[in-house]
């Protein structure tokens, strides 16, 4: 440019008030939209009243595409002009994305940089134009341009203000399209989730008759068969129950889903809770060579609960730790009082968990991606019961763990209930 580089402070001390409100206002405004289409709309529509232009307009760089794209236009013309694709080579929008610097075209009609495509396209004329850069932390994503200024030439005063406009709506439309992103993530989370809420409505109903009728006969025949038949009928049976054991294990989350479960609450002791299901381990426990002790106060610990739900969640934490540790190894259940709880922790010395899944140990259905682990088994449902059953108790769960250590599951249940 030829003009000497504008100062706003050489301007009258009234006219640069005015213009220092009107873009505080801006600004304010901007940041308080959160839905990117009324966010972009807003922005041209500024940009145009505040350089005193026939219209505005914002194109935003196309990664997969390599060129850019108008996201906001008039209203009149906005279906048109998003139909034109914008190159980076050969446009005056490309030359502002490419360089991250402004540039004002004061006579359109001569200059052979002007993307015609555009005016071909909407039947429109462009006579001049100030495009400037959308830019976040130095790295230019889009374009905001403002087309033919109203009476006069565009000026490097308007420069300015399309300028700071534009670094208030960068990071406007930045935190917008963030926004959209995390709602579309969470939209997909859900989608996700009722997903598996409805395949396990659909998987414990269906497979419940047909399963029983299996388990009905194998039983039965498991009495009338000779006896070198009756190992082989007994992993028919067995197996039978495990896979019972599973769709218990869908209708469950099912129900605590939908509300369906029902709490009896009752005096209970942890401590022969504990017992009882420890002894209900031992078998498995023999089976993986693994060790299963209890450490309990001498005294009972007498807390309201679901005995059936409760123990259910210790069941799966005792056999999660089993089954996930080593031949040799050892898992340790004890019990402790709190002021106003009781504390019910779960150790073993196994093969932990990678620091990263912690957090989706809960999760329904998943499992820890390793080679250790998946030749375990399992549909990656125990832990998720287990919390479900802890949290109907108003209590909650946690987990710590360290590779090639073991892991540590801590139960915390209040002492009264209601």
């Amino acid at each position: 440019m030829t003009e000497e580089a504008f100062n706003p402070l050489e301007q009258p001390l009234h006219l640069r008030i005015q213009q220092m409100e009107r873009l505080i206002e801006v600004g304010r405004t901007l940041s308080s939209v959160l839905e990117l289409d009324p966010l972009l709309q807003l922005i041209i529509a500024t940009a145009a009243e505040l350089t005193d232009s026939q219209e505005a307009s914002i194109l935003l760089y196309d990664e997969l595409a390599g060129d850019l794209t108008f996201v906001a236009a008039p209203w009149f013309k906005r279906n048109q002009m998003q139909e034109v694709r914008v190159p980076i080579s050969g446009s005056i929008a490309g030359e502002v994305y490419t360089y991250g610097k402004p540039v004002m075209v004061r006579d359109a009609v001569e200059d052979s940089r002007v993307f015609r495509a555009v005016d071909v396209h909407t039947g429109f004329e462009t006579q001049s134009l100030l495009s400037v850069p959308l830019m976040v932390k130095g790295a230019c994503f889009g374009v905001l341009t403002a087309v033919n200024k109203q009476g006069e030439h565009f000026t490097q005063e308007d420069e300015y203000i399309l300028e700071t406009l534009a670094s208030q709506a960068a990071v406007a439309i930045q935190n917008a399209r963030y926004l959209k992103e995390t709602q579309k993530a969470y939209e997909e989370l859900a989608d996700l989730d009722q997903m598996k809420t409805d395949f396990i409505a659909i998987t414990s109903h269906e497979l419940r008759t047909p399963l029983g009728l299996i388990l009905g006969h194998a039983t039965f025949l498991q009495e009338l068969v000779e006896e070198e038949l009756r190992s082989q009928m007994g992993v028919v049976v067995e197996s039978a129950e495990r896979l019972k054991e599973i769709i218990e294990d869908l209708s469950k989350v099912d129900s605590y889903r939908t509300g369906e479960i029902e709490m009896r609450w009752d005096a209970l002791d942890v401590g022969v809770l504990v017992r009882k299901v420890s002894a209900a381990c031992m078998r498995l426990g023999e089976e993986y060579r693994v060790r299963i002790m209890f450490e309990l106060p001498e005294r009972p610990v007498v807390i309201q609960a679901d005995g059936e739900k409760l123990g259910l969640a210790l069941n799966h934490l005792i056999r999660n730790a089993i089954i996930y540790n080593r031949p040799g190894g050892m898992v340790t259940t004890t019990v402790e009082m709190g002021k106003g709880f009781v504390l019910i922790r779960v150790e073993d010395d196994g093969l932990g968990i990678p620091e990263d899944e912690l957090e989706r140990v809960f999760e329904r259905f998943y499992q820890v991606e390793d080679h250790m682990v998946r030749r375990r088994g399992g549909m990656g449902l125990g832990l998720s019961v287990a919390e479900l059953m802890v949290e109907m108790h108003r209590g909650r769960i946690k987990v710590e763990s360290e590779l090639d250590k073991g892991s540590r599951f801590t139960v915390v249940i209040p002492l009264e209930q209601g």
